[in-house]
């Protein structure tokens, strides 16, 4: 063993501490009984798709709701795939959606918290090499010569004979290289790879539980797999993020489903160590899906804007309400909660991994809306030109000066049949709301058409407006305005009596409704709209008179 000290020795001369060392330093976390300690561990190489926001929003519930911790590590030790702004743009959606970690570690704004860091795998490096030359002085795990041309033969050959693809077996050409030769080829400066030296057996199974999926079971890994690269000396994926969980004290290892294959080779790696197999959990979570006609697929980067993260907040939809779309799939009775809790954040739900479905997470754009409508009529007028305000500032710099400048107009507008029993829900999100008010300003108001129901002579339509400015304009009150319009309809030859009109039509020239209509179109080139009072009551007399003005000379 004196050779493979040395040939560790060789490898890593500047490492002096040991694991030993380390577990010192990362004491088991003194937390209650039953405490969960999760974790959200994003690759900074691009956008945040929704199916990592979706883990990392279970990953949250779950420890908030046992009084655990829920940390942050940014996994960067592929530096060829990172992306510039990639971190600071993780660390703005976490914001923005509420999800707030207790341990982190943000360079951009030099702010951090927690006593397991470094939280950045890149900040980490001596604790990897610690751990591997622990690996390698044992016999563990050995340097791997192969070259590039040399793996790609291997796997021609693999892939030619239907075999599996990896190196074990007579493959791993270096695999009983004697530690003196290792070192001899080291010192002629030989490119390696640290490889892990499997113990394990194909024809073998692993078994372990998943809190989705339930009992599962694999062929135990035997191929070697690489845990460190010399060009970088940095570690691999599986080895950097088992160690970092044993050492942060993870409790459950929640990830997409895409790795449970994964599992022999994290729990290989506790073996090799020696360390008790991990007491946490697996919760691999199923993969999101969409209905696309009348099939079902997985969402995808590539055909839908709907699966970046970007889409939900450049569109202005309420982050609370995105996070309860994604309640909704995590756990399928969320909503009839959340429908008998409405006061009550997710935070108040108790979740559960094993009632969330294996089958997949079914994703509906429009069940978002309905959530988001519903969210967004809940709010106060105050609320919502609040979180207005601050989406167009950002996404529609016009709309913003031209809110900021009517803001109590503004505000007014949005309290449309708000204050009620049954508010309406007409805005899924805040870039729906431009659209939906646009009329209510002269700077915005450029009708391009004009649907005007069952009145279309334009003589007709031109003697309503008329009559109605010259006898009827009173909106000191709702009552009084509508009794106007009845007596409106009545003196032009319509009927003011739905009932009484739906039994003799043939009696009138339309009803109260047309009258409306005419009005409603006039003024706003909308043939719905909410109340029509309320819409005329801000609108004013001098802008009403100036648009029916105006309409006359366009008719």
């Amino acid at each position: 063993m004196d050779d493979y000290k040395k040939l560790a020795d060789l490898i890593f001369p500047d490492i002096k501490k040991t694991v030993a060392d380390y577990e010192k330093e990362y004491p088991e976390r003194n937390l209650k009984e039953g405490a969960k300690v999760t974790r959200y561990a994003p690759s900074p190489t691009g956008f945040m798709h929704i199916g990592n926001f979706y883990s990392s929003v279970i990953n949250y519930v779950l420890a908030k709701q046992s009084g655990g911790v829920f940390f942050l590590r940014n996994e960067d030790t592929d530096s060829s795939r990172e992306l510039s702004g990639a971190v600071e743009y993780i660390r703005h959606v976490l914001e923005h959606y509420h999800i707030n970690p207790d341990e982190y570690e943000y360079r951009d704004i030099n702010k951090e918290a927690g006593n397991y860091g470094p939280y950045i795998q890149s900040e980490r490096k001596d604790i990897y090499h610690a751990f591997i030359k622990e690996l390698v002085s044992q016999g563990k795990a050995y340097p791997c010569f192969l070259t590039q041309e040399e793996m790609d033969e291997i796997r021609a050959t693999q892939t030619a004979g239907k075999k599996r693809i990896g190196i074990y077996g007579k493959y791993a050409k270096y695999r009983d290289l004697s530690p003196v030769d290792a070192m001899e080829r080291i010192k002629n400066g030989e490119k390696y790879t640290v490889r892990l030296k499997s113990s394990g057996n194909f024809f073998n199974k692993f078994k372990f539980n998943d809190l989705v999926f339930g009992k599962m079971e694999f062929p135990e890994n035997d191929i070697d797999i690489p845990i460190m690269k010399s060009s970088n000396l940095l570690p691999t994926y599986h080895f950097a993020h088992v160690v970092d969980d044993y050492l942060m004290g993870t409790t459950h290892i929640i990830r997409g489903e895409e790795w449970l294959s994964s599992a022999p080779k994290h729990v290989e790696l506790y073996d090799a160590f020696g360390f008790e197999r991990p007491r946490y959990k697996y919760v691999h979570t199923p993969l999101i899906i969409k209905k696309e006609g009348n099939s079902i697929r997985k969402i995808s980067k590539r055909k839908d804007p709907e699966a970046s993260m970007g889409y939900y907040t450049d569109l202005g939809y309420p982050a609370l309400a995105v996070i309860e779309s994604l309640m909704t799939i995590i756990n399928s009775n969320y909503e009839e909660w959340h429908n008998a809790n409405p006061d009550k954040t997710f935070l108040d739900f108790t979740f559960s991994p094993k009632k969330m479905s294996p089958s997949g997470a079914l994703y509906d754009l429009e069940k978002l809306n309905n959530i988001s409508k519903n969210y967004i009529s809940r709010m106060t007028k105050d609320e919502v030109y609040n979180y207005l305000s601050k989406w167009s500032k950002e996404y529609d710099q016009d709309f913003y000066e031209l809110i900021t400048k009517y803001e109590e107009y503004t505000k007014n507008i949005l309290n449309i049949e708000r204050e009620q029993k049954k508010p309406r829900k007409d805005y899924s999100c805040y870039s729906d709301i431009k659209n939906q008010i646009f009329y209510m300003y002269d700077e915005l108001y450029n009708p391009i058409s004009y649907e005007w129901g069952n009145i279309t002579d334009k003589e007709e339509i031109i003697r309503i407006l008329n009559t109605y400015i010259d006898n009827y304009f009173d909106v000191s009150d709702k009552e009084i305005w509508f009794n106007n319009i009845k007596e409106l309809t009545d003196s032009l030859g319509y009927c003011s009596n739905m009932k009484e009109y739906k039994n003799n039509p043939d009696n009138y020239k339309g009803s109260v409704a047309d009258i409306s209509t005419v009005l409603r179109v006039a003024l706003t080139s909308k043939s719905m709209t909410p109340d029509l009072y309320e819409i005329m009551r801000l609108l004013g007399k001098d802008r009403i008179i100036n648009r029916i003005n105006s309409l006359e000379e366009e008719l």
